[in-house]
């Protein structure tokens, strides 16, 4: 499936004032606009964002009519944590949006040194919110406003390229519109489908892993899981990136993203409310499709591996049940004390072929445990790393990236509480405590000694919007997992 995107232009000067389209001005903090247009309202501005002027805090967008045209202008603050600067923005674009523009014009008034990260910014948020009617299925006719047509940004060098957050926009739309299609629609073989599409478009290569042919490769943890569902139409997927522009010989990195299209919780059948929504347990997939999308775009010179874990978690006679003993695909063999903890079921596989290829690194991606939710709400994301470097950059990507996380432990003596008495392992407790944690624990045994994070994707939807993104659904992990990608230390 393919995004379209708005036409991106950068203009010198200032918008013509009889223009059609919208106008959003973001006006550095501690700055006074004066050669910004609409005289009464930048003197509010001024005001407010003057030195010693206004309101403490944050000081609110402000908006006005000229000309039929609807301005905002926001208060942007370089120095503040790149959360709340793509919130800020986010907010202020939310009185435009109510509006389904089909044009937009940005004007970034800023110290030269700072205008382009503004711009990059605020074009990432923009085109994060410009599909205005993503995911809904309908078949009238579409709206001539369905979507913004241009994005035309003044402010900035003539130099500025807005390449990067395009392709982190994109990928991050890509990621959303997947999650968003209903379970009757995204079936696992549609998806697989789709996911071929995806490969040809951008060049990727592309092999498949049958439920047949992992049930002759003795991938008992995935086929449990997958064995409960008539159509039998699951199946890891491999997309390979090599970009020329790779270093001869460089080992890929391996990302991997659980993709159950339908968790019903199997036997641990789920309540109607915790089931209501379950069709969202592949977004792990999508955050890894959306990630290679970037890449891809960006043409990186970091070879990727990305490993999609696609099936469903039904229940019937054939589905797996508690108490059965399965063998993993690295010979493992794990006790099933819970039905609905099935992701890190088909990850345990995921992984084991992942690193069969010997990645120089794993990064995978999961709505895994509600636990983490509990711990975290859906603000932030939690992740796990055996090894500090690997922790340190997850952190750096988070601030960097706008998207939060926190980093759990990871220690082994959590182990104890996992052995079992009829197989090597168990799949997790009975009662749930430290399930995310336990959850991580579980999967680190098929990772052996590769460098390896594991994101529990707890703020994958964030009701009211999140960051950069005004729709609860935000495809957190994207912008994310481009920032690991492009430090020279995940080699």
């Amino acid at each position: 499936m393919k995004i379209q995107m708005p036409r991106v232009s950068v203009a010198a000067g200032l918008p013509d004032r009889g223009a059609a389209g919208h106008l959003l001005v973001l006006v550095q903090k501690g700055s006074r606009p004066e050669k910004v247009f609409a005289h009464a309202l930048r003197d509010q501005v001024s005001r407010r964002v003057a030195p010693g002027g206004g309101k403490a805090g944050k000081a609110a967008p402000l908006s006005a009519t000229q000309q039929d045209r609807l301005v905002v202008w926001a208060e942007w603050d370089p120095a503040a944590s790149i959360f709340d600067q793509q919130t800020g923005v986010r907010k202020a674009l939310h009185l435009i949006n109510g509006e389904c523009p089909s044009d937009l014009d940005l004007v970034i008034h800023a110290e030269p040194s700072t205008a382009s990260a503004g711009a990059a910014l605020a074009i990432q948020v923009v085109l994060m919110n410009s599909q205005y009617q993503l995911g809904k299925t309908t078949n009238q006719a579409a709206s001539a406003n369905a979507s913004l047509k241009r994005l035309q940004v003044f402010g900035v060098a003539k130099n500025f390229s807005p390449a990067r957050a395009m392709a982190v926009a994109e990928g991050n739309l890509l990621a959303r519109a997947l999650t968003l299609r209903p379970p009757n629609d995204l079936t696992p073989k549609r998806f697989r489908a789709d996911i071929g599409k995806l490969a040809q478009q951008n060049g990727w290569q592309v092999k498949e892993f049958s439920f047949k042919s992992l049930g002759k490769l003795g991938a008992g943890a995935f086929c449990a899981v997958a064995q409960g569902s008539p159509q039998q139409d699951a199946a890891i997927v491999r997309l390979s990136y090599r970009p020329p522009a790779a270093a001869k010989g460089r080992a890929p990195v391996a990302l991997v993203g659980k993709g159950i299209c339908m968790d019903t919780g199997g036997h641990g059948l789920k309540s109607a409310k915790g089931m209501y929504g379950m069709h969202e347990d592949m977004a792990g997939s999508a955050v890894v499709l959306g990630i290679l999308k970037a890449a891809s775009d960006l043409r990186l010179p970091v070879p990727i591996d990305a490993w999609l874990a696609i099936a469903q978690n039904h229940i019937g006679p054939g589905a797996y049940q508690p108490g059965d003993v399965v063998t993993a695909l690295d010979g493992t063999t794990i006790e099933v004390v819970h039905t609905d903890a099935e992701g890190r079921m088909v990850l345990a596989d995921t992984l084991t072929l992942a690193i069969r290829e010997k990645p120089s690194c794993v990064l995978d991606f999961a709505t895994l445990t509600g636990a983490m939710v509990h711990a975290l709400d859906s603000r932030m994301a939690g992740v796990f790393a055996n090894s500090s470097t690997l922790a340190g950059m997850a952190l750096a990507a988070g601030s960097a990236s706008g998207e939060r996380v926190v980093l759990f432990p990871l220690d082994a003596d959590y182990d104890e509480a996992l052995e079992s008495k009829v197989a090597d392992v168990k799949q997790c407790l009975i009662g749930g405590e430290g399930d995310a944690i336990y959850a991580a624990r579980f999967l680190s045994r098929f990772v052996n000694a590769v460098p390896w994070v594991h994101m529990d994707l707890s703020a994958y939807r964030h009701t009211g919007g999140l960051a950069a993104v005004a729709s609860d659904l935000n495809g957190f992990g994207v912008g994310w997992g481009l920032a690991m990608l492009e430090n020279p230390q995940v080699a």
